[in-house]
């Protein structure tokens, strides 16, 4: 039953078969977790607690180390027992931070702020970088640095990545249903930050539903639109997405979304950055 000996984890062998309308188990709190330093492209965070101490959960652990690096923040409740090279999932050593939970979900302090939307653009930079926030459509970029495009290089168009990378994925197609009203409030965010006058949201037509939902929230929007892919692999390319939504071809060789004064964000991202900046 190997895998059981890890914190969280479960055999093949051990599930079982529920019915759409069982009831839902929450997961157990491990007695132990291993937070890699490393979790995004760029330089690993430097620890600012050490051992001994008791962390909340969402407390700042450790902190960006450059620009194109990120924070981290405690997933549980517990005391720091080590800090040190530990095996990454991704197949190399990193420093990484060990905690022993108490078993218990103890927060932080968080107060929103219901006039978010009023917030300075460098303010609103600061809260996303503060708190972490990585593009959750894979490739792991801070996106604070994303949303700082050379001075040369002006946005006028955010596009939100409503389209799974991968067949048969539905994360981001879930997100789109249950927390329509949150991806938007991202958009609007992710729109002043960069000074966008208008932002699209990309959806392939396999994803009706989705598309409905989205439409109809955005319906006293002028700024905003959903657009209606067709299914075809890659859609969810940057560049393909771009074009389908805007016809602005980025350039083949290096080039980037800024290029055609576009920035790109997964649904997954844009609802990070909305609980940010809240």
């Amino acid at each position: 039953m190997g895998l059981k000996s890890f914190s969280g984890g479960v055999h093949p062998h051990d599930f079982k078969a529920y019915s759409k309308d069982a009831p839902i188990e929450e997961m157990a709190i491990p007695k132990k977790v291993i937070i890699p330093l490393s979790q995004h492209i760029g330089a690993p965070a430097i620890p600012v607690v050490k051992v001994g101490d008791r962390v909340q959960t969402g407390q700042l652990i450790a902190e960006s180390s450059a620009f194109v690096s990120l924070s981290m923040h405690s997933s549980v409740t517990g005391k720091v027992t080590k800090i040190d090279m530990f095996p990454h999932p991704g197949g190399f050593q990193s420093m990484a931070i060990e905690i022993e939970t108490e078993q218990t979900d103890e927060w932080v302090d968080l107060t929103d702020n219901e006039h978010y939307l009023d917030l300075s653009v460098d303010e609103m930079k600061t809260r996303i970088a503060n708190a972490g926030v990585c593009g959750m459509g894979g490739a792991g970029f801070p996106t604070h640095v994303k949303l700082s495009p050379p001075a040369d290089k002006p946005i006028d168009t955010v596009i939100l990545n409503g389209v799974e990378c991968e067949p048969y994925l539905t994360a981001d197609y879930r997100v789109m249903l249950e927390k329509t009203q949150e991806i938007i409030e991202g958009l609007k965010i992710l729109m002043k930050v960069v000074g966008a006058s208008q932002g699209f949201i990309g959806i392939e037509a396999n994803k009706p539903d989705a598309i409905q939902k989205m439409t109809e929230f955005v319906k006293n929007e002028s700024n905003i639109s959903v657009v209606g892919l067709h299914l075809k692999y890659p859609q969810g390319a940057e560049k393909q997405l771009i074009y389908a939504c805007t016809k602005r071809k980025v350039p083949n060789k290096g080039g980037l979304p800024s290029a055609v004064k576009v920035v790109v964000q997964n649904v997954g991202t844009a609802i990070a950055v909305y609980e940010a900046v809240l």
